[in-house]
């Protein structure tokens, strides 16, 4: 295929709208179908945006309202369980000098950005909207949809998620496996004084932490073993997590107060998956979390996701035939750097889990984050 001219993305979050916004720039033709109704624009507390993040959402041409929504700092610090500030760390600033080592923004926020840069880009969007079938020759796919339509396309990116129902469809048997962990968020107004992220390890959860989102608003989280859901009643969710974050002082006196609607709080398992394997099956190639996944102890979900979407866009706009020789190269690439983040993220929350007390956590995260300062 010389000239190829459609492409089907599905699923419309990070990796999905990235790759959408970067396609439409270089005048391929591409449809974007998400299975939410409201294409996920009021889901989630908050989001960790580490510098390498940054750096893909300035090649999309939105760095300026991320810097402007969000919050932006270059440290981190440690703190007791009574809130006493043990050590502040200077964070890698993996996206460059240019560029803040992190920003919080509200997870909403940033998903009503990356969907006005989908919608400008001339993208067709149809929401409420799930593949069903593919049927694949040697020229494209023919793809299947809920609402009883059809279409013809020369490449099919499935961005469709963790629970990615592309992936099963087209062969590849990888799901994601739970870690052992879970995480309570909540998103607050900002107390006066965060400036950064804080974390607690130890008391009554493995971690307990909050990140500004903005000038006014943090999200905070406790991280603990995971229970069983059906054994927590979602109205007691704001209950669970104030028992479990009523343990921590310093800033968290002003954030309890906040934490009552369970509707706002979030329960989550940390999971993990990489698929090791070829990552597309003839012209259907995974992107983000429907490829791997890991648990948010780097803050690095967003940020591979979104590199995905980079380099698969990169190769696919280089002029090159889209066959099995670039959708390999892809894989090569993107492999030993998720595979990297992947692991370094599970052995972090395992040595927790583990009591490992001896562990050397600050080394882990200063080579990992040292090795993400290199272009994906």
């Amino acid at each position: 295929m010389s000239t190829p001219r459609t492409v089907l993305v599905i699923g419309g979050g990070a990796a999905g709208n990235a790759a959408t916004i970067l396609l439409r720039r270089a005048g391929i033709a591409v449809d974007l179908v998400e299975a939410k109704d409201d294409w996920n624009a009021t889901a989630g507390s908050g989001i960790t945006l580490q510098g390498n993040a940054l750096r893909v959402l300035r090649e999309l041409g939105v760095w300026e309202r991320v810097k402007e929504s969000g919050f932006g700092f270059d440290s981190v610090g440690l703190t007791a369980v009574d809130g006493t500030v043990l050590h502040v760390a200077r964070d890698v600033r993996t996206g460059g000098d240019d560029l803040p080592a992190t920003v919080g923004m509200q997870r909403p926020r940033l998903q009503r950005i990356l969907i006005d840069a989908v919608r400008a880009s001339g993208a067709r969007v149809r929401l409420g909207t799930r593949a069903t079938e593919f049927e694949q020759d040697a020229d494209g796919v023919t793809v299947r949809f809920t609402d009883g339509t059809e279409g013809r396309y020369d490449l099919v990116i499935a961005a469709d998620g963790i629970g990615s129902a592309t992936r099963a469809a087209i062969g590849i048997t990888d799901k994601p496996e739970p870690t052992g962990m879970a995480i309570w968020r909540v998103a607050a107004p900002r107390p006066a004084g965060v400036v950064r992220t804080d974390l607690t390890y130890g008391g009554p959860a493995y971690i307990a932490g909050y990140c500004p989102t903005s000038d006014t608003t943090i999200y905070a989280y406790v991280v603990e073993a995971n229970r069983d859901r059906a054994a927590i009643p979602p109205e007691t969710y704001a209950d669970e997590m104030r028992r479990l974050a009523s343990a921590y002082g310093g800033h968290w006196a002003d954030i309890l107060p906040h934490i009552t609607d369970p509707a706002k709080v979030n329960y989550t398992w940390f999971d993990r998956m990489l698929v090791e394997g070829p990552w597309h099956r003839g012209r259907v190639v995974l992107a983000g979390d429907a490829a791997h996944c890991c648990p948010p102890t780097l803050a690095q979900g967003a940020a591979m996701s979104l590199e995905d979407a980079l380099v698969l866009a990169e190769l696919l706009t280089s002029g090159r035939d889209w066959d099995d020789t670039l959708l390999r190269e892809y894989h090569e690439r993107r492999l030993p750097r998720v595979r990297a983040v992947v692991e370094a993220s599970v052995r972090l929350g395992q040595w927790q889990l583990d009591g490992v007390r001896d562990a050397d956590v600050p080394g882990l995260m200063g080579r990992t984050m040292t090795m993400l300062r290199e272009l994906p």
